[in-house]
């Protein structure tokens, strides 16, 4: 699959992409690599994300998932 958004990691190991012309975060575990068609995650800021059609679309916000430690 050809991803049509740029997408980038830091040296912190978080992934970071341009969606819809604007700098997001897309996360750091909860990234799923590599990315497939239709594959979706939540990140720890409770931004939903899915792939759709080779591009990253941000489908809304959701409450944090809870860390359990």
């Amino acid at each position: 699959m050809e991803l049509k958004t740029r997408i980038w990691m830091t040296g912190a190991l978080e992934w970071y992409g341009y969606v819809d012309d604007q700098q997001m975060f897309l996360g750091q575990r909860s990234f799923p690599s590599p990315l497939e068609e239709g594959d979706e995650w939540t990140t720890e800021i409770g931004d939903m994300f899915k792939v759709i059609d080779g591009e990253i679309r941000l489908l809304g916000k959701t409450e944090p998932p809870r860390k359990f430690w």
